[in-house]
């Protein structure tokens, strides 16, 4: 009965000590997401700042054009 125990205890240090290696991976894993989501998140309020400014651009441009021709037209 002893030896069954001692051999049950031994394969569950192992089994513990494979599930906290799983366990750091996992925790690995998800810091490694975080930093890509971030670097992501960045990007997208990049490219969304600089598609209001070239929206905002546009608008300028249209109002250089159409206004000197509403002056014209009077």
């Amino acid at each position: 009965m002893k030896q069954q125990l001692e051999q049950r205890l031994t394969e569950l240090k192992a089994e513990f000590t494979s599930g906290q290696q799983v366990l750091a991976d996992l925790e690995a894993k998800q810091a490694n997401v975080r930093t890509t989501l971030l670097r992501i998140q960045g990007a997208m309020q990049v490219i969304e700042e600089e598609l209001a400014k070239t929206e905002e651009d546009n608008h300028k441009s249209v109002e250089r054009i159409i206004e000197p021709e509403l002056i014209a037209s009077y």
